[in-house]
């Protein structure tokens, strides 16, 4: 038994947690169940939704099955990190074709919530590159999924948050880089409707991300740093990296130590950090080369961030706003978390693209707004105004980073909701599988 939670911190829970590292081993495990399990990576979800009463880590079920260097097609066990593929693949000049803001992920996750990255209005989703995924059933059977073959299964699990049966394996298509650099250019918004427009002027750029001043007020509503980029090629790089374009740069990695007092993230010191980092790019030059490490896990260089919340911890809101109903919303988002002095000092603005193919994909076109919120008395009352905007406008919250939505904006917000409850009940096996984030939604 463990205590475990998501990266927030909140909620914990008791677990029983049992591993394995060769299928057999998956296979009687689950034949003595004796009540509902859930596959666990990594465990960066960042509520509830890798949370269970008995969990199976996939993360000694690690290693590549196959890697054709020619073709770019990759075929990893569900266990297997970014943190340990990246230093593989990029010597060898290739790349994921999406990646979240950590390296600290494994694959099969990545599958399971079906990651949008800072390419997501040009690449897609991680599933879009998917070829093929290996899935065992909860009654022991291994099944190949690709669309064509099993195209219930393929959508149902691609986003599915692990509650079809557990992700043995990924077959994927990779990118071809010249480097191990990024092209970056810089820009600074002094508003939201400022940054809006230069998100759809840069939407030719492969990579492109916000911070975004959730505290800012008045004529400075949602004033942003604009980052976009692309995989730098060989003329660009610096000298003395031109020799060996594809050498992987680590930075430096501190550690939080302990939890902070809850009281040192306040409105006071969120918004002098806001203020300090929206005038630092100032200083900033506009256009850059910069490493892949620095411009995809900026977060990465300091372990246990989550510690700075507290013991209380905290929790992410990530929303999604149509295009349609953006600046409107988003306005109004902004100004209840300024209004509330609740903002945090991550904060994050991204344009997104075409639907996703799973049944319960979070992404639409349009906006996506990630921040978080150190979990305090009252904190609900504003989640709840933020709820009724989303819903309101057509939005959605993302499954990977929930851990308060309710059940009837769940179903509300997510319109293939109730095929996704059919798929379970069709897929052989798919019951014993459970979270605790499935039975507060009721899925």
């Amino acid at each position: 038994m463990k205590r475990i939670s998501g990266w927030g911190n909140h909620p914990h829970r008791e677990a029983d947690i049992a591993s394995f590292r060769y299928e057999e081993e998956l296979q009687q495990q689950l034949r003595q169940l004796e009540s509902s399990s859930l596959a666990r990576g990594m465990g960066r979800a960042y509520g509830d939704s890798a949370t269970n009463e008995q969990v199976i880590s996939t993360l000694n079920f690690d290693r590549i099955r196959a890697f054709d260097e020619e073709s770019g097609v990759i075929t990893c066990e569900a266990g297997l990190t970014l943190d340990s593929l990246l230093p593989i693949l990029i010597p060898r000049g290739w790349f994921v074709p999406v990646t979240p803001g950590t390296r600290f992920v494994s694959i099969g996750g990545m599958l399971a919530s079906d990651v949008h990255g800072k390419n997501h209005h040009v690449d897609g989703c991680f599933s879009r590159h998917v070829e093929a995924f290996t899935l065992m059933r909860g009654d022991g059977e291994i099944i190949e999924c690709t669309r064509q073959n099993t195209p219930l299964l393929f959508s149902a699990t691609c986003g599915g948050m692990g509650l079809t049966g557990i992700i043995l394996s990924v077959r994927f298509r990779l990118i071809r880089i010249e480097s191990a650099w990024i092209d970056q250019t810089t820009d600074m918004a002094p508003n939201l409707d400022s940054v809006l427009e230069k998100f759809e002027a840069t939407s030719s750029a492969r990579y492109s991300v916000a911070w975004i001043d959730c505290l800012a007020r008045g004529q400075s509503l949602g004033r942003s740093v604009l980052y976009t980029g692309d995989h730098a090629n060989r003329k660009l790089l610096p000298r003395a990296a031109k020799n060996d374009p594809l050498s992987l740069s680590i930075g430096r990695t501190m550690t939080v130590p302990f939890h902070f007092p809850a009281v040192t993230l306040n409105s006071f010191s969120v918004r002098a950090f806001n203020t300090l980092y929206y005038n630092k790019a100032r200083w900033s030059p506009a256009h850059t080369v910069t490493d892949l490490y620095s411009f995809f896990y900026p977060l990465d260089g300091l372990q246990h961030w989550n510690r700075i919340y507290g013991k209380p911890g905290f929790l992410q809101y990530q929303c999604v706003i149509p295009q349609a109903a953006g600046c409107a919303t988003l306005r109004q988002l902004l100004t209840l978390i300024s209004q509330s002095g609740r903002g945090s000092f991550l904060a994050v603005l991204k344009l997104l693209g075409a639907e996703s193919d799973g049944l319960i994909g979070f992404p639409m076109p349009g906006y996506t707004l990630a921040l978080d919120f150190p979990n305090s008395k009252g904190l609900e009352v504003l989640l709840q105004a933020l709820d009724d905007r989303v819903l309101a406008a057509g939005g959605r919250i993302y499954l990977t980073k929930d851990a308060r939505m309710s059940a009837s904006m769940a179903r509300d917000s997510y319109p293939r909701w109730d095929d996704f409850r059919s798929a379970r009940q069709e897929i052989p096996g798919a019951l014993k599988f459970s979270s605790d984030q499935s039975r507060r939604l009721l899925l």
